[in-house]
């Protein structure tokens, strides 16, 4: 795998008028010129689905004379917004890449103060909403602006989360679950869903062991906003039936379906920047549970084929594929070949 940082360009369009802050500067219009590995065609695909699902992509497109190389958005086309705070005493920066729910890129009110004193650059990228399409668009333009800022500033590459709200938060949670490689923890604003199902399925088993080890979690919602608090709790529960154990939860008190004020922001980002590992002694024993789990439905799967019951076999692997993911992969890979 190639290193995030390499080969990669920032250029930056004019600073607006005035949008310089009290202590940061605003750089409105931004632009980036270089691609990243991450945010190929390709790797989306295999980073963001299931296995079985990769392979019935890559046998439509190969049907319709097409291949996944290349990018799915130009750069040319694409504006991005950067918040710069002035340069911490360690002389590194953390950073936020932020995927929000409407198209305009802008940084939140009252954030600009947090990010100032928590050192932490702040990205976003223009029409990256929920109207737009999340493989093709809200998923690569945060990556392309994740690894063309950390080339462009001392940024720590143990210090960099992706965040959103609303919509774009549930899309921060994709990318953190299959990029736990460059993402090391998510901030969940107003929007959340659990793992390990079609809408949001598990990795491979070596980005999944090191979501489980390093990757940190931390949801801020409303507590007025009680379907999306709802959708928190769940999340959470399956985060620890995943074996995912360091995460953080925030109520903002008499807060509706709003984003996160200054305040709920700093203390988001002081357990993502500081927060303690929590798997030490739970992680080992949830992990032979869960390959257990797939191990013992792989096997009934393998007897279902076996009594040529081939039709129920394809269904419980189509399932345990949904379910368990790259967890399951390679033999859910071999079992389906068989089963055609």
């Amino acid at each position: 795998m190639l290193g995030v940082g390499a080969a990669l360009l920032l250029a930056t369009g004019p600073v607006t008028a005035g949008a310089a802050s009290e202590k940061g500067v605003i750089l409105r219009e931004a632009t980036f010129q270089q691609y990243s590995v991450f945010s190929s065609s390709a790797m989306l695909v295999r980073r963001l689905f299931s296995p079985l699902t990769v392979q019935k992509v890559e046998r439509e497109v190969s049907s319709s004379g097409k291949t996944l190389a290349g990018q799915p958005v130009d750069l040319a086309n694409e504006r991005f917004l950067i918040y710069v705070p002035p340069e911490p005493a360690t002389h590194r920066y953390a950073l936020l890449v932020f995927v929000p729910p409407w198209q305009e890129a802008r940084l939140p009110s009252g954030w600009a103060a947090t990010l100032d004193s928590q050192g932490v650059i702040f990205v976003t990228a223009a029409r990256s909403g929920n109207d737009e399409p999340a493989l093709e668009r809200r998923e690569p333009l945060a990556l392309l602006a994740a690894t063309n800022v950390m080339s462009q500033y001392p940024i720590d590459p143990e210090r960099v989360y992706v965040a959103g709200f609303s919509g774009g938060s549930r899309i921060a949670l994709r990318l953190a679950l299959g990029y736990p490689d460059l993402f090391r923890g998510a901030l969940l604003n107003a929007g959340s869903d659990p793992i390990g199902n079609k809408e949001v399925p598990i990795p491979s088993k070596e980005l999944l062991l090191k979501f489980q080890e390093s990757t940190r979690l931390v949801y801020v919602t409303g507590e007025r906003d009680t379907a999306h608090a709802a959708d928190d709790m769940l999340s959470m529960r399956s985060m620890h039936q995943w074996c995912v154990f360091n995460l953080e939860s925030y109520t903002e008190p008499r807060i509706g379906h709003e984003v996160a004020d200054g305040g709920f922001l700093s203390q988001a980002l002081i357990y993502l920047l500081r927060g303690t590992i929590r798997n030490a002694k739970k992680l080992p024993d949830c992990r032979s549970r869960l390959d257990a789990e797939v191990r013992a439905q792989l096997r009934r799967v393998r007897e279902l084929f076996a009594g040529g019951r081939r039709a129920d076999a394809a269904e419980l692997l189509a399932r345990t594929d949904e379910q368990f993911g790259g967890l399951a992969a390679p033999q859910s890979i071999v079992l389906s070949a068989a089963l055609r």
